[in-house]
């Protein structure tokens, strides 16, 4: 397999943009219409995500040691899709008809030698990957919503009883799918540590035009029913590490950060921790009376809020006192509360936020690989 070959056929591939991927779907199902139920009936989801995949798996086709665990990830992502190994050469053969479709006359026997070879790996890796991954866990857990809270128009809190223990990692997020967007998966963080009774909480904050958080946020009751895929995520806590810890949340992206919190606090001797919690505005605060009665009842934690625009809401914003809440992009206000360089860093939340804070707190001293962040994959987005 030449790897440098195999990119330059998949860059001149790839400028076809979303084409190739309906070609491929079409393709596909013309030839195999069983697997048509498999895919959600909207398929411009599916087509971004499938051109990402080809996109990162080519990019490292010659570095195995970095596209192996993607691959391994990928596999083990596909068995909540129904995913088994019949499939995979059915993938195969309609991906190499779009590919040479595609490439025109540049389409010699040596590139499809070399997509045959590229394919194989792929399949190879992720079948022994959903084999092993199947003998230690189920495709999916299935839940039940036990209760709901609408903290504003736009964010709800849910708590949810899934039908055997899921074992998970503070900071980590699991796929739900709701039964009136079947085949829809979205990605949410778990907002609690492990419970004795395996509730788990998430933090859902409406996602215009997308197709699971409206009915999450505004459909969903107590009572309804989910299904959540295996606990993926790096954005955990290390156990071994001696130094302080840095919270930094802006939005919903709380959720894994306050599981994190919760995992400190069941320590003996927790190390100091300084929360900063950010919105827009004081009614996007969603959870900060409870925050605040946590640094309340825990000396070692402190909490800052803050927000980027002029406050003017409802809600929250009626209880809270003047002094309560800083003003200004949540980065800057934390760089403001500095030097962090003694801390580890955890961050998450949207991502222009996300990217601005690591700016901020590698100038102040952190080396990077002390900030961690939730970083999905292409084949978990």
């Amino acid at each position: 397999m030449d790897a440098q070959r195999l990119k330059h056929s998949f860059d001149r591939v790839a400028r076809q943009g979303d084409s190739v991927a309906m070609f491929f779907y079409s393709d596909l199902f013309v030839r195999n219409p069983h697997l048509r139920d498999m895919f959600p009936i909207g398929m411009s989801g599916q087509r971004d995500k499938l051109l990402r995949a080809l996109g990162h798996i080519v990019a490292q086709v010659d570095d195995l040691p970095a596209l192996v665990p993607f691959l391994r990830q990928l596999g083990r992502d596909h068995r909540r899709f129904g995913i088994v190994a019949e499939h995979y050469p059915h993938v195969g053969a309609s991906l190499l008809a779009t590919l040479r479709h595609f490439t025109g006359d540049d389409w010699t026997d040596d590139v499809e030698s070399d997509w045959n070879a590229a394919y194989s790996l792929v399949a190879k890796v992720m079948l022994e990957a959903a084999d092993e991954d199947a003998l230690s866990r189920p495709a999916w857990w299935n839940g039940q919503v036990v209760a709901v809270e609408r903290r504003r128009f736009d964010i709800a809190v849910l708590r949810v009883q899934p039908d055997r223990p899921l074992p998970y990692l503070p900071g980590q997020s699991v796929a739900l799918e709701v039964p009136s967007r079947l085949r829809h998966w979205r990605y949410y963080s778990m907002a609690n540590a492990p419970r004795p009774d395996h509730t788990v909480d998430f933090h859902v904050r409406l996602v215009d035009g997308g197709p699971v958080s409206p009915v999450l946020v505004r459909g969903t009751e107590a009572g309804d029913r989910v299904r959540m895929g295996a606990p993926i995520g790096t954005l955990t806590l290390d156990e071994e590490s001696p130094r302080d810890v840095l919270l930094v949340a802006g939005s919903t992206g709380l959720a894994p950060l306050k599981a994190i919190l919760e995992q400190i606090s069941h320590r003996p001797v927790p190390p100091r921790v300084h929360l900063f919690f950010g919105a827009q505005t004081r009614d996007g605060l969603y959870d900060l009376e409870h925050l605040t009665k946590l640094a309340c009842e825990f000396r070692w934690l402190t909490v800052v809020s803050a927000v980027s625009d002029e406050p003017g809401g409802h809600g929250l914003s009626a209880v809270l006192r003047p002094g309560d809440v800083e003003y200004g992009n949540l980065s800057d206000v934390v760089a403001g509360h500095g030097p962090w360089d003694g801390h580890d860093a955890y961050v998450c939340g949207p991502s222009a936020m996300v990217g601005h804070t690591v700016e901020q707190l590698t100038r102040l001293g952190i080396a990077r690989d002390r900030i961690r962040l939730e970083t999905f994959t292409e084949a978990q987005r």
